[in-house]
């Protein structure tokens, strides 16, 4: 494959994923939370509004709170370095995942940039414990990180499947002799 068929097809997903995220942010911060609220899905899953001022699960809040464009530009260089890695890629699968990885930062670093904070709606749970509440760019990011891990396993599975079962060794080598 070309490079500029693979560079298309990472803008192609980097851009889907970050269009996506912001998407359903739009819907949900316009029309599903006004006002905000819990809407309870499944006995799993609801929806519920909540904005991350720090880094993952809200790490590092009370210091990137006063400083979202510092974060907002990180996230958006790591992106840019992802796409170029994606672009080299010959393996179609980590192609992919990094630009889904690519995509969801570009799309969590938009909200900061715009607002400050990321927004994130989706809550599991099992009862009372709740996973922390994430949105459409971490799915994208996590599904990114799946596809990553199937690639550099298929490959190597394949490198190990291209080895010799048994490799032969000369008799005096095997300490046959006296």
């Amino acid at each position: 494959m070309t490079t500029q068929k693979r560079l298309g097809q990472v803008l192609g997903w980097t851009v889907a994923a970050a269009a996506l995220d912001q998407l359903s942010k739009w819907l949900v911060l316009t029309y599903v939370m006004a006002p905000p609220r819990v809407i309870e899905i499944a006995p799993f899953l609801n929806l519920r509004l909540g904005f991350n001022y720090g880094v993952s699960f809200g790490i590092g809040r009370d210091t990137l709170e006063e400083w979202p464009g510092m974060l907002a530009a990180f996230k958006v260089a790591v992106a840019l370095g992802l796409m170029m890695w994606a672009v080299r890629s010959q393996i179609r699968l980590e192609r992919i995942g990094l630009a889904l990885i690519a995509g969801g930062a570009l799309g969590n670093a938009y909200d900061r940039w715009r607002q400050g904070a990321v927004a994130d709606f989706i809550d599991l749970h099992w009862g009372d414990w709740h996973w922390p509440t994430f949105n459409g760019a971490d799915i994208a990011i996590s599904a990114g990180v799946g596809l990553m891990l199937v690639a550099v396993l298929a490959d190597y599975r394949k490198a190990r499947s291209e080895v010799p079962s048994e490799v032969k060794v000369a008799p005096d080598a095997q300490g046959d002799r006296p």
